[in-house]
Formats: C-alpha cells, sequence, structure tokens
C-alpha cells in the first residue's frame, strides 16, 4: 500500500488523499453504508474492497471498450491511485428497468422493462438531497455546458451499452445505475467514482424470486439482509468474467 497523503476529501464512501503529483490521486473505498441521502447509516463488512475490486475490473473493461476513465491503478484491495479531475456535479442516471425513485415519482410498476433505456440528471447536492433536473436547470445553475450535456448522455447510453452485454454474461441484470465525470486538467472528460452494488440495482437473472433477485444496497435500504453476501457473490461473478 502507498503511503497515504494529505486527506483532500472524505464522502460517504469514500476518502480522497493527494500524492506527490498535483494530477494523481489515491482513493480509498470505505466499508460505511448510507441511504436515503445519509438518513439512514451502518457499515457492510469487507464493503471496501468489494467496490474497489468491482470498479477496477470494470474500469478496466471500460477502457478497453474505449470509454476514458481516470482509473490508474489498484495500490491496496481497498485503494486506487487515480487522475485527479473536478467532478461535474451532476449524478447521471441510467434506467432499463423500472425501480426506486422512478416508480415512486410515475407510477410504473417495479420491474417494468423500459421501452427504451433513459438517462436523468441529479443535482450533486446534499443538502438539496440530490434533486432531479433538467438539462434547461444545469444551464440555469452553469453546472455544465450544452455540449457537456451532450457528451454526458452519449457516454452513458455508451457505457450502458457495454455494461449490459458484460453483466449478463454474469448472470446479473442491470436495472439502472448511477454515474459520475470529472474533468482532468486538460477538460477531458473522465469517467469517475466507481461503479459498484453501491451504484447499480443488480438482480441476480437466474433466480425467479424477486426477493433473492436484489444483489445491491436495496439490501440495506429495505432491510433484507444477507448485505455482505450479495456483494460478495457479485465481485465473485464479475471477477470471473474475463474481458
Amino acid at each position: 500500500m502507498q503511503n497515504l497523503g494529505k486527506k483532500i476529501y472524505e464522502g460517504k464512501a469514500k476518502i480522497l488523499y493527494a500524492t506527490e503529483d498535483p494530477q494523481v490521486i489515491l482513493v480509498h473505498y470505505k466499508n460505511d453504508a448510507t441511504a436515503f441521502n445519509a438518513q439512514k447509516k451502518g457499515a457492510i463488512a469487507g464493503k471496501g474492497e468489494i467496490n474497489c475490486a468491482i470498479t477496477t475490473h470494470l474500469f478496466q473493461f471500460l477502457e478497453q471498450q474505449g470509454i476514458a476513465t481516470h482509473f490508474i491503478a489498484q495500490t491496496a484491495p481497498d485503494q486506487i491511485k487515480a487522475i485527479a479531475v473536478k467532478i461535474i456535479p451532476i449524478e447521471v442516471v441510467v434506467r432499463n428497468i423500472a425501480a426506486g425513485s422512478l416508480c415512486k415519482r410515475l407510477g410504473i410498476e417495479q420491474g417494468s422493462v423500459l421501452r427504451r433505456s433513459i438517462v436523468e440528471f441529479y443535482y450533486k447536492d446534499d443538502a438539496l438531497g440530490d434533486p432531479l433536473i433538467s438539462e434547461e436547470h444545469i444551464d440555469l445553475l452553469s453546472l455544465a455546458t450544452p455540449e457537456q450535456v451532450l457528451q454526458l448522455k452519449q457516454l452513458a447510453f455508451k457505457i450502458n451499452q457495454h455494461m449490459q452485454a458484460f453483466l449478463a454474461k454474469c448472470n446479473l441484470i442491470l436495472v439502472d445505475f448511477k454515474l459520475e465525470f470529472g474533468l482532468d486538467h486538460n477538460q477531458k472528460m473522465l469517467l469517475s467514482d466507481e461503479i459498484s452494488p453501491d451504484t447499480c440495482r443488480l438482480w441476480d437473472s437466474s433466480e425467479p424470486d424477486h426477493q433473492k433477485k436484489i444483489l445491491d444496497k436495496d439490501r440495506f435500504r429495505q432491510d433484507l439482509g444477507k448485505v455482505e453476501e450479495a456483494y460478495g457473490e457479485v465481485r465473485d461473478r464479475i471477477l470471473a468474467q474475463s474481458y
């Protein structure tokens, strides 16, 4: 493990540390778990190492598909080296199947396969509860340029296509997922943050029972139990799948 430098940011799931190179950071994955905008808090044993391993594998897979990410290397079981970026304060959510807030907002039945995948934008602001926003809101708040918003959409759909195909080989259904992007010192847009059961809804395609299907943070949100086992199952299936 590399020596950790100055702590530059601590979020709900990760801690960022500076390195001797101002363009490079270390990302430490925590075991802490939160839900409902941190109203529910807890811990998932081994989550940091599990999410780090999953993110490493999926970011390397996406790099091979031509998606630029901030990932450089895994430096410890719960730590990666990454390119320093300025995060665009927009959470990009891709939905393939109706679940969660989409069902509550629009009255769509849970589990309904959407006629086409959709992209939603959320303002990354904990104090406001990360509200759903439109492209007009993004422009009003100067969160991103119209060109960047178009790029976010295009990247999200491309990542979704690759992820669905890869995860299907792991007997996992990609219900929906959240992406975050950042700009490096050259203003290049890079996929950042993580891709894990914390940020994706994943269902077991080989299991007909809906409650047993859930292999993501909904097990923590809904007190379904066996959270650690579900995260570990996702890791084992993903790491067993070559790319």
